[in-house]
């Protein structure tokens, strides 16, 4: 691992071996299925890394018009594109870079379809379709909960309006197995299985944790192979999450201790900027050499340096006093991080650097006053 105290806090890191491990594990995916496999860069954006990424992969989705656009610039391959409603100038720019469209209602579709059949290029039109059937527990993740406004329910499904239409798109799953995607194929065969055979493709979104260990490889290729045997489709995933799973560090620094009926700590990272799936999750990233709160001899409270009180990373652990100047790493800190971060309070945003698979450390990006500034 690099040497912590080598980079200026606080900073992501993203390991490039890390990154190739996933990749390795996705592209046996396909070799053995035929399956296609995009990168979600709503999860991870990190154009940097994209050179190797696109190596394995054949893609990217993106979830608006500037996702798009980051995908032809520096990966290449397709650009799949789905969002919820697309303006008229999103649509306009859209058909000039895309290859997949998805719509989110037959209104959409037919807002927009002239302009995509008067494009010259070959553009493929889909439909996302909500099974109403999900298991994600958190509704803010769950696309299929009560009146989500994600996608086409069977009850709103014009079969008149499919001319023109090649795929369906189902997005159920939030870091889950294999088994969930089984029990899910037969709630979209009961409510879409008549549609299937009428198109060419097949995307199952995002959600797939297929790099996660443990992670039961041969059920999703099992689920694959029943798609494209029965219905004669090809099917497309697109995992954000599976591609960096555990490739980034967030690496923080000890700015003070003092007590309040426990012992506390402020770094120099925020759970609210930095960090949001901590406070949106909740989530509870893992910081090297520590454990959970009683576990060691010494519990911290965690708190970033903001005025927001609830700007709390969590309870831990440790075998030592914690001191000014102590270095903390948090782990699996390449998702959900520099995609979403933000500059609340003036913070400053970590920098970015790339550990190279030769063991080097490679500065990305630096950002300052004038990134704060400028966005106001």
């Amino acid at each position: 691992m690099f040497d912590i105290n080598k980079v200026k806090t606080p900073c992501y890191v993203i390991s490039e071996a890390a990154l190739q491990k996933n990749t390795r594990i996705l592209d046996g995916v396909m070799k053995r299925t035929g399956c296609r496999i995009l990168l979600a860069q709503k999860a991870f954006s990190n154009y940097a890394v994209y050179p190797l990424l696109s190596k394995t992969l054949c893609g990217t989705t993106a979830s608006g018009l500037y996702e798009a656009k980051l995908g032809r610039e520096e990966f290449g391959g397709e650009v799949h594109v789905y969002s919820p409603a697309y303006t008229e100038h999103d649509m306009d720019e859209l058909v000039k870079i895309a290859d997949h469209i998805v719509f989110n209602s037959f209104s959409q579709w037919e807002k927009h379809r002239d302009i995509i059949r008067k494009s010259e290029r070959k553009i493929s039109c889909g439909l996302r379709c909500n099974p109403e059937y999900s298991e994600i527990e958190t509704d803010i993740y769950n696309p299929c909960f009560k009146n989500s406004r994600l996608g086409i329910t069977l009850d709103n499904f014009d079969e008149s309006e499919l001319e023109g239409i090649e795929g369906l798109h189902f997005h159920t799953m939030c870091e889950q197995g294999a088994d969930v995607l089984e029990r899910t194929i037969p709630h979209i065969e009961e409510k879409f299985g008549k549609y299937l055979g009428q198109m060419k493709w097949v995307n199952l979104g995002g959600g797939h944790h297929i790099t996660k260990e443990g992670y039961d490889l041969e059920k999703l290729e099992k689920c694959v192979r029943y798609l494209q045997e029965k219905y004669g489709v090809t099917v497309y995933l697109e995992p954000g999450e599976a591609v960096a799973l555990n490739a980034g560090w967030l690496v923080a620094t000890v700015l003070d201790t003092f007590k309040n009926g426990m012992d506390l700590a402020i770094v120099d990272t925020s759970a609210a900027c930095h960090m949001p799936d901590v406070l949106e999750m909740p989530y509870r990233p893992m910081i090297i050499g520590s454990g959970e709160a009683g576990e060691k001899a010494y519990t911290y409270r965690l708190g970033g340096p903001t005025c927001l009180a609830g700007d709390i990373i969590g309870d831990y652990s440790f075998d030592a006093p914690l001191k000014e100047g102590d270095r903390l790493v948090f782990t699996d800190m390449a998702i959900y991080t520099t995609v979403k971060n933000n500059t609340f309070n003036g913070m400053p945003l970590p920098s970015i650097y790339v550990e190279k698979t030769d063991g080097s450390i490679e500065l990305v990006r630096e950002f300052g006053y004038n990134d704060f500034k400028q966005r106001l």
